[in-house]
Parts: C-alpha cells; sequence; structure tokens
C-alpha cells in the first residue's frame, strides 16, 4: 500500500505533499532524522492528510494533483476548515 501525505508546519504556515509506502518512517525521516532537504527548515511537522493506493501509480497521480494550484486550494482550505 502507498500513502499520499500532507505535513504541515502551523510554526512557518508551510505544508509539504509527498508519498510514500512507509508513512511512520517517511514522516520520523521529515521531522527528525532527515539532516538536509526542504522539510529540515520548516520543523516540526505534523500530518494533516492522507489518501491511500494500491499502487505507486496512483500515489504519484494524487501527489501531482494535490501540488498543482487547485490541490493547494483544497489543501488551504482544509486547514482553514480543521486547523484554525
Amino acid at each position: 500500500m502507498f500513502v499520499t501525505y500532507v505535513l504541515f508546519s502551523e510554526k512557518h504556515d508551510q505544508i509539504y505533499i509527498g508519498y510514500t509506502s512507509d508513512l511512520i518512517n517517511r514522516f520520523h525521516s521529515h521531522n527528525e532524522l532527515a539532516t538536509k532537504g526542504h522539510t529540515i527548515k520548516f520543523r516540526p511537522w505534523i500530518v494533516i492528510y492522507t489518501e491511500g493506493f494500491d499502487s505507486k501509480t496512483e500515489a504519484m497521480k494524487r501527489e501531482k494533483e494535490l501540488k498543482s494550484s487547485r490541490g493547494r486550494n483544497f489543501i488551504r482550505n482544509y486547514i482553514t476548515t480543521y486547523y484554525r
């Protein structure tokens, strides 16, 4: 199973969208293990949204959709509704 996920840094008002086959380890990497990359600058992160898929291809397709302007608007509205 693959998961498309959205992380939110309330402290920095940043979102991050990705996909993985191991959400727990990936989340741990974003928040603690990684020493380089985009996500280390905006810690701490919380997982605010997930969708499960049977294939990597489906998860990648949804990730791409969420990274579009329409998808980012969906995420920002979701944050406004549930986290503010």
